[in-house]
């Protein structure tokens, strides 16, 4: 991999809500999963984040950052939130290979957004694409390195697919989520072969 295919770690919410943030609805969950527990925070616009690792530490990290950002505590849940629980069960089961739980971009802006939205419409299921490539869609050739960071930053791992993203040379590339992650979610949709233990 080569320094501009490098990803930073898991994405970090701001610290604050905007000046003019005003107090929004939002709820919740912890999901078991063969990757290990998600935490899956939704609006009622919809799902809003999803962070790997979600342990008891992370997850208190992740409750405490939102609801900094959202200015105010949880719903105890929100529609949006339980589609986004059936859909990755079905998803981790083999059983689907397209979402359709609404997503809620407020925890994305810039170049970043750009780059996830194309990523999340244009490289579906059991497929991949390099950082050159991606960063060539959204207009911005040479930006590889920038790509890289906003999949480190991406507020929507597994349903806005960074881990599809890889290196130019045919390595696995980076992953906020871990390598190990990376190549799990690879094997299931059939890119990769699964690990034999």
């Amino acid at each position: 991999m080569t320094n501009s295919e490098q990803v930073p770690g898991p994405a970090a919410l701001p610290d604050a809500p905007p000046e003019a943030a005003a107090r929004r609805d939002w709820a919740w969950q912890r999901l078991e999963t063969p990757i290990g527990p998600l935490l899956l925070a939704a609006t009622r616009k919809g799902l809003v984040r999803v962070a790997f690792h979600a342990d008891e530490r992370t997850s208190r990290r992740e409750l405490t950052r939102l609801e900094q950002f959202f200015a105010g505590a949880p719903c105890a849940s929100l529609p949006h939130l339980e589609t986004a629980t059936a859909e990755l069960t079905a998803y981790f089961a083999g059983e689907l290979h397209s979402f359709s739980v609404p997503l809620d971009w407020s925890l994305s802006s810039g170049f970043p957004a750009r780059v996830l939205h194309a990523l999340a419409d244009g490289v579906p299921y059991g497929s991949v694409v390099g950082y050159q490539d991606l960063a060539d869609r959204v207009g911005e050739p040479g930006a590889a390195r920038a790509v890289g960071a906003a999949m480190g930053s991406n507020p929507l791992p597994v349903i806005v697919p960074c881990h599809r993203v890889v290196a130019s040379d045919g390595g696995i590339g980076g992953f906020g989520g871990g390598l190990e992650t990376k190549r799990l979610l690879l094997a299931l949709e059939g890119v990769l072969p699964a690990p034999l233990f």
